[in-house]
């Protein structure tokens, strides 16, 4: 049996720069009609954009009404980055879509729900934020290593009653997270953490937790987004297969995260 994922086309219906780092996408058309999201607040879905065949993946601020919305942060070059830079010449252009897979998973009962990351995870820590505060009474702590604080401040686009700490990376392609995360005052009893970021801040952070903290892996999710460097590589490597492949081969989750990281280093991430 294949297990290709599906591939969806889509229509570029709109364009909006939300910052100067930030970049909306509004994707619609015929080709969405089978299109059906998982639920799951971090969900991500593989753009493909015209002229390229390589998809870089990107979490689904929303799906309602037919129509996908993508928040995508620019940088000076990359393969989505360039096209997405052309401004509104790309509406009515087509891309393909795959489709969508999530990770988050807190379990029931958890005290607390934290969230970490940079630029690239604001889009799925403002979801799951939503998410989480409108069926629950989880208190939400944000850790947000953006550009510009101000900026995103002014969008709205963390919802109101969640406790964030806006954090400036060290410098353009650079974080820091992973000192910001060894320095955090854990709330007491079992909770959920989420943290998406640079490639190598999310492999000390992942040994932190393990090692440091002992937290079972149900109770964290931490993945890289984009790997830092002389050149900077977005996500092209889905962790979902990397996953379940482990585990099939009965591997410790520090061994199935070193094989996710191994991925990346060998092509890119977001």
């Amino acid at each position: 049996m294949s297990t290709r994922a599906l591939h969806y086309p889509a229509e570029v219906l709109r364009r909006e720069q939300l910052s100067p780092h930030l970049v909306r996408l509004t994707l619609g058309g015929a080709g969405l009609a089978g299109f059906a999201s998982t639920g799951v607040p971090d969900e991500w879905v593989g753009l493909v954009v015209p002229g390229q065949f390589q998809s870089r993946y990107y979490t689904v601020r929303d799906w309602s009404g037919g129509e996908l919305l993508l928040d995508v942060v620019v940088h000076e070059t990359g393969l989505v980055t360039e096209w997405a830079a052309r401004g509104d010449e790309i509406v009515g252009e087509q891309v393909t879509i795959t489709e969508p897979k999530g990770s988050f998973a807190m379990p029931d009962g958890a005290a607390w729900l934290l969230l970490v990351g940079d630029l690239t995870a604001l889009p799925a820590m403002a979801r799951i934020a939503e998410t989480v505060t409108t069926a629950s009474q989880v208190p939400v702590r944000v850790w947000a290593e953006v550009p510009d604080a101000d900026e995103v401040r002014g969008l709205g686009y963390l919802p109101a009653g969640v406790d964030v700490n806006w954090l400036a990376p060290p410098g353009p392609e650079e974080s820091r997270l992973a000192e910001v995360v060894e320095r955090i005052d854990w709330p007491d009893g079992a909770g959920y953490f989420w943290m998406a970021g640079e490639s190598a801040q999310m492999r000390a952070i992942r040994k932190h937790l393990m090692r440091e903290r002992a937290l079972p892996s149900t109770a964290y999710d931490v993945m890289g987004y984009w790997r830092g460097g002389a050149k900077r590589q977005p996500r092209a490597v889905d962790p979902g297969p990397i996953w379940r492949a482990g585990k099939a081969a009965g591997k410790s989750d520090e061994q199935i995260w070193a094989d996710y990281d191994a991925a990346q280093s060998g092509t890119g991430d977001r």
